[in-house]
């Protein structure tokens, strides 16, 4: 593959010279940049060429160099989510919201084990909610409504309500079906937030 390449072209080239940082989270993004239509020029600092990702626009980095944020709702964006944003190991906030993104949830976002707010609301996503979504211990908001997803929501990822720190799941306007029961409740309509008691109202 492109990405299998990339790796093995930039592994040489930092044998060779050993200064080189070669940034797989930087490659991840920019694979997904050049599956993406951006008719506002949103993601011009894009340039894979620089060492790492951390002086593009709309992202934020740690002390070490690794991805913590993409921040780019209300982007005017079309395009899929790709299977790479899984190697962003220490993100903590993906913001998508507000696209016009479409095709399914990617597996892969449940690596993101750091990420705290998972936000892909307005968008144009279809298909099932991963069951790996179940994965993100210390997700506290996952805002998936207005999209077009279709299925019941896995329980894997209800279990984060009552063993993580999910505090908001809102997946009002899908196409989802069934009720979710958690702890002696009657069944919640998956078609409303689902909240955690201890939280205030938002």
């Amino acid at each position: 593959s492109t990405m299998a390449s990339r790796i093995l072209a930039c592994l040489l080239f930092a044998v060779a010279i050993a200064t080189v940082d070669c940034n797989l989270e930087g490659d991840a993004l920019n694979s997904w940049k050049t599956q993406l239509l951006d008719p506002n020029s949103v993601l011009q600092s894009w340039d894979p060429t620089l060492v790492n990702p951390c002086t593009w626009f709309h992202v934020t980095c740690n002390s070490n160099n690794s991805i913590t944020r993409v921040d780019l709702g209300n982007a005017g964006l079309s395009g899929p989510l790709i299977p790479e944003l899984g190697v962003l190991a220490n993100l903590q906030y993906l913001e998508v919201f507000g696209n016009n993104i479409s095709g399914t949830i990617p597996t892969e976002l449940g690596n993101l084990t750091k990420l705290v707010s998972l936000d892909l609301y307005h968008n144009k996503l279809s298909g099932p909610i991963p069951t790996s979504l179940g994965n993100l211990g210390s997700l506290s908001f996952m805002r998936l409504h207005g999209n077009k997803l279709t299925g019941t929501i896995p329980a894997s990822v209800i279990n984060l309500i009552t063993t993580g720190r999910l505090r908001i799941l809102n997946v009002s306007n899908n196409l989802l079906s069934g009720t979710v029961h958690r702890n002696n409740s009657t069944g919640l309509r998956v078609t409303t937030v689902i909240q955690d008691p201890k939280t205030p109202a938002m």
